[in-house]
């Protein structure tokens, strides 16, 4: 079935299940999915049930959109994302995000765990995304292009909107948060990275290595929807420090930062 077709096939559905009309995008990353406590839930709807939606198979992503209040805003949450080493394709990993643009949503707020490469960052610390590296194999955009969705060749110079990034540091010196800025690389996955590919992504000017919101980004921006993105540093990958860790680690280090994220990101919401 043709793409653009699926996508409001599954706006169709949404609509006859809410009408809803959500100004702001979130997507939770892994062990991210506290926010959903702040927001004061208008309707849920699970992915299982939405024509065409993919759905997660990662254990520490549920799957559900969930449509409310935060900081007084309209949003609609994504808890639960996909990724490409699930076996999807980008078309498929990013068909949320095309779905909440014709939602009607404005904005987008996405959320992941990453690994620290810059050796300035600890642990459970927080880093805005201010750029990124794309080193994943396949392109969201790639193949016939969907015009109604936005143009072929889409401007990437500012894929992270400056105007929230400034808010996010403003609001981390008020609240005491440490919060970095920094560039992000995303990779294929879903295993972790060598020292010698840690090095090399710290080389070519990486501050964080994670295996998602680099897709959401190209989308959103095709679209002319602006993005903030922040990191969750969940393990450290650099010289000294670097450690086996397994899943359950990322989640707890994910967690003991959760305080401060949704504390940043309802106050983003709130002033943007």
């Amino acid at each position: 079935m043709d793409y653009l077709l699926q996508i409001k096939e599954a706006v169709a559905f949404i609509r006859k299940q809410t009408d809803f009309e959500p100004d702001f995008g979130i997507v939770l990353g892994t062990g991210l999915g506290a926010l959903v406590n702040e927001v004061k839930v208008v309707s849920e709807i699970n992915y299982e049930d939405i024509p065409h939606f993919p759905l997660s198979t990662v254990e520490s992503h549920s799957g559900k959109l969930i449509f409310g209040y935060l900081s007084d805003k309209t949003v609609v949450v994504m808890k639960g994302r996909f990724h490409y080493y699930e076996g999807y394709n980008m078309k498929e990993v990013t068909f949320p995000v095309r779905v909440m643009k014709l939602l009607g949503v404005k904005k987008l707020i996405i959320s992941n765990a990453s690994g620290a490469l810059n050796p300035d960052y600890r642990k459970s610390e927080l880093m805005v995304i201010n750029d990124h590296i794309n080193l994943q194999t396949e392109n969201p955009l790639t193949g016939k292009n969907l015009d109604e969705l936005g143009v072929r060749f889409p401007d990437m110079s500012e894929p992270y909107d400056q105007s929230m990034i400034d808010t996010a540091i403003r609001i981390g010196k008020e609240e005491n948060i440490t919060l970095h800025q920094g560039v992000y690389v995303g990779v294929n996955g879903p295993n972790l990275e060598t020292k010698a590919e840690y090095q090399m992504l710290r080389v070519i000017g990486a501050d964080a290595v994670g295996m998602s919101t680099v897709p959401e980004n190209i989308v959103a921006r095709q679209m002319d929807m602006p993005v903030f993105a922040v990191s969750v540093l969940t393990d450290l990958c650099y010289p000294g420090h670097l450690q086996k860790i397994s899943v359950e680690e990322v989640i707890a280090a994910a967690m003991k930062a959760e305080p401060n994220l949704t504390k940043l990101i309802r106050r983003v919401i709130a002033e943007a």
